[in-house]
């Protein structure tokens, strides 16, 4: 089967025709349909990830499949359609894994959809329910509202009965955002962000997949008693927080980072997955795929990421099954 790999630690990855061994006690092999990107997979294949894997690794870290075979000890039967968080070996034609990182997909939806679910929209529940609180009537700033997990922000902020104010670069972007709930919409390039976030009433809560500078403006446009969350460095580098306006209006600084609580508390995941896919089911949620790309264009897919010239997830698709 093909798998696409880093060998050697610092090599570039690419595809790799490899051996796939029959799963063992608790592990279940899954002919992958489809495996969604995440910005995380660029810095694996640079080693600056903090959970990158010992070369050789395969990449992708969420996909979904069908499972084709179960190692002794698991209940999943095969043809069970699951959607697996690996944190590695997603980007190939099958894989094992652990049956406790199988989550059973949802009837209505698509492999593609499953493919692009849980990273970002588990990674936007937890830190606005979980770690900020966010109640209704408060409002909300998305800085990368148009990405893979900014989307997902917006409408989970809708969804908890926010006001959403969505900041993304460019109209097209930003009309984006607007379809996906978003209330108010502002050019995240504006060159007061800070100002105009301030001019529509300011924030409770700032979601900050972007950090450098327009993390800060957002930061200075909080009110007293907000509450900040780092959710990535989609710019290059971490913003520069000015911690005494923390401390004078009461702001409290959260970090995301939602594959650890695998480890913190697995039961937050499990809870909050449930509610997704409950809100997935009643028409809440709508996975935004920006683009599909075969097995053979992964190079490509990360370079459109790389660049952000994306909106929502991107998805490489597998097609059918690999035959016996």
């Amino acid at each position: 089967m093909r798998a696409f790999q880093i060998q050697t630690p610092g090599s570039a990855p690419k595809l790799q025709d490899i051996t796939l061994h029959a799963p063992v006690a608790g592990e279940v092999q899954v002919a992958i349909r489809a495996c969604g990107l995440n910005f995380a997979d660029l810095l694996m294949t640079e080693g600056t990830y903090q959970d990158t894997p010992d070369a050789p690794f395969t990449l992708g870290m969420e996909l979904a499949g069908e499972v084709i075979a179960a190692g002794p000890g698991c209940t999943l039967a095969p043809g069970t359609r699951v959607a697996v968080f690996a944190g590695q070996g997603g980007l190939a034609e099958a894989g094992n894994f652990a049956q406790t990182r199988c989550t059973v997909m949802p009837d209505a939806m698509s492999f593609e959809q499953a493919a692009a679910f849980q990273i970002a929209y588990g990674t936007s529940h937890v830190a606005l329910d979980t770690r900020a609180g966010l109640r209704a009537g408060e409002t909300l700033v998305v800085l990368g509202a148009a990405g893979g997990v900014g989307l997902t922000a917006v409408e989970i902020g809708k969804a908890l009965g926010a006001r959403v104010i969505a900041c993304a670069r460019g109209a097209a972007k930003l009309e984006i955002a607007r379809a996906a709930g978003a209330d108010e919409v502002v050019d995240i390039e504006t060159p007061d962000l800070k100002g105009a976030l301030r001019a529509l009433g300011g924030a409770d809560v700032i979601y900050d997949a972007v950090g450098g500078a327009a993390g800060e403006a957002a930061f200075r446009a909080l009110r007293p008693g907000g509450r900040y969350l780092v959710i990535g460095f989609a710019s290059g580098k971490p913003p520069v927080l000015p911690l005494n306006h923390a401390l004078v209006k009461n702001i409290a600084i959260h970090g995301l980072y939602w594959g650890g609580y695998q480890s913190l508390d697995p039961a937050v995941l499990k809870a909050s997955m449930r509610q997704l896919f409950d809100w997935f089911n009643a028409g809440a949620l709508h996975p935004h795929i920006g683009a599909r790309y075969p097995l053979d264009a992964v190079t490509e897919a990360l370079g459109d990421l790389r660049a952000r010239r994306s909106t929502g997830k991107l998805v490489i698709t597998m097609g059918d099954p690999p035959s016996d």
